[in-house]
């Protein structure tokens, strides 16, 4: 009798797939073994430093997201019969001592990953299931499309340009249906210990403050997600209006929220697309219910792009080996980290990232087009710092975003860059944005507030604005911005919509992507 048949416990190693809904790694176990041991590992590599400038890996707000999206995939777990085992260390190191420890693992699943530290640690325990002969069963699960059922042949015959990709896949590809969500699940071997969920200090982190601005209020963990689109699909219809509101700055529902959980594998893309169709089949079928696929069809462009170029996706030079006089100014950087460069626009989405570890798909293009091309800056300075802050940090789309706004990715458009002063204008015309997270400018009324070094000294003291003291001038003003200073709107009576302009973009024709998760609702 084979050893596969004799014993059959199945170590369910769990990384950024914190589900049991839609989730083949468990599907497969359930059919294939008598003891299930999911498992999820604290990695110390992902609280070390980033790979050039050595900023905390992972940030205060995504850590803490993580520890909710745990507790809860346990607290799911135990309700079926399970639970989930957690440990610190390398899933590799521990993998190989519960195969010591128990003597009974006939496999190790899991789902495979794309960027090389990933696909590093996938080696390691192939080799050491190779070397006590225990089987490997690996998954694909993180996107919409299956990578094996793309209809371009190989990965290498990837189009370089998302709507030839969208094209070719919307017209051949095909969705598999969604997995069903097992009742019960099979229990642990005998004399485990589950192991305590670690703490911010045990981390090295200081756990967050939590800020009442925050466009992303919400929690981590594959129930809340569940929740999250039930409130946005069928408790609100929020999704109907999705394409018009995406743009949106201030508030949870101008777009779906759903990039943190999707980062961290707590819903399923799947999921999201049936759901969709049920509700236009059920409810409405219009432009916005489609664009939520279309952004999720730019999430797994970036995933195969990863796929695609490997390494490349993290090369100063970028996909194209473009090479382009990047600047390391730290001076520069800072400003643009701190919220302090003089540009209110730029200021008030840096100090939203800072304090709540979210940001808009809208202040996403615009603070790494400023960076990059107002700046010069090394890309991978900003690229890096997303990483370290945002509660949605998921590498391919940050790296592929970084690498399109720099223009040496997959734009098809040579130079494109954001004027701050138009984007402010558009998305936050009067200026309610810049003042919830500028405070020290909101004496100035109106959009006006986009400008204060074009205000006259008696306009500045009226809103006790002292350029310099209280805030800054500008660190770079560029010479288009001029061409909008003249069209600022001056007080609440220019407000577009119900509830103000910060709610209700201007409508224009869409440029490009929006910048990671693009056009993205929050997505």
């Amino acid at each position: 009798m084979s050893r596969m048949s004799a014993s059959r416990t199945v170590i369910c190693l769990l990384r950024n797939d914190l589900r049991l809904h839609d989730n083949e790694v468990f599907h497969w176990a359930q059919r294939n073994a008598e003891h299930i041991i999911p498992l999820y590992c604290f990695d110390p590599r992902h609280y070390q430093g980033t790979h050039h400038f050595n900023f905390p890996k992972t940030g205060p707000f995504r850590l803490l997201f993580l520890l909710d999206s745990v507790k809860d995939l346990r607290v799911t777990l135990k309700k079926r019969g399970s639970t989930l085992l957690v440990r610190q260390g390398k899933p590799e190191d521990v993998v190989g001592d519960l195969i010591k420890q128990l003597g009974s693992v006939s496999a190790v699943a899991f789902h495979e990953e794309v960027a090389s530290e990933e696909k590093t640690v996938e080696k390691k325990l192939k080799d050491i299931c190779c070397q006590n002969k225990v089987k490997v069963q690996t998954f694909w699960g993180s996107t919409l499309y299956h990578r094996d059922d793309l209809p371009f042949g190989h990965i290498g015959g990837l189009p370089d340009v998302y709507t030839q990709f969208r094209k070719v896949v919307e017209g051949q590809g095909r969705v598999r249906p969604v997995l069903s969500t097992p009742e019960q699940v099979k229990s642990l071997p005998l004399g485990l210990e589950e192991g305590p969920i670690p703490t911010f200090e045990g981390l090295g982190q200081t756990e967050p403050l939590m800020d009442c601005r925050s466009a992303f209020p919400c929690r981590g963990g594959e129930t809340e997600a569940l929740d999250r689109l039930k409130h946005y699909f069928w408790d609100t219809n929020a999704v109907a209006s999705y394409k018009e509101t995406r743009n949106g700055m201030i508030g949870v529902d101008y777009s779906t929220k759903f990039s943190p959980w999707l980062a961290l594998g707590c819903i399923s893309p799947r999921y999201i697309y049936d759901q969709i169709k049920k509700y236009e089949a059920e409810r409405t079928a219009n432009q916005s219910t489609y664009w939520v696929i279309f952004e999720l069809l730019w999430r797994d462009y970036f995933k195969f792009v990863g796929l695609k170029y490997g390494d490349r996706i993290f090369h100063l030079n970028g996909l194209q080996d473009k090479h382009v006089p990047w600047k390391t100014d730290m001076t520069w950087f800072c400003a643009w980290k701190e919220g302090r460069t003089g540009v209110p626009f730029v200021d008030a989405n840096m100090r939203e990232l800072a304090l709540t570890g979210f940001m808009s798909n809208r202040g996403r293009q615009n603070v790494a087009s400023f960076l990059t091309k107002d700046l010069g800056l090394d890309w991978r300075l900003g690229a890096e710092w997303f990483e370290y802050l945002l509660v949605d940090h998921d590498v391919c789309s940050n790296y592929g975003n970084w690498l399109y706004s720099a223009g040496i990715g997959n734009d098809p458009r040579e130079n494109r860059k954001f004027n701050m002063i138009k984007q402010g204008l558009d998305y936050d015309n009067n200026g309610d944005y810049v003042r919830q997270w500028v405070p020290e400018l909101g004496g100035i009324k109106g959009g006006d507030v986009h400008t204060p070094w074009t205000l006259s000294n008696s306009a500045l003291s009226h809103a006790k604005v002292s350029l310099n003291d209280t805030y800054p001038s500008p660190i770079v003003i560029a010479p288009e911005w001029s061409r909008h200073v003249n069209k600022k709107s001056s007080g609440p009576s220019s407000a577009k919509g119900k509830k103000g302009s910060s709610y209700t973009p201007r409508q224009h024709k869409d440029r490009g992507i929006d910048f990671y998760f693009s056009k993205k609702k929050g997505f």
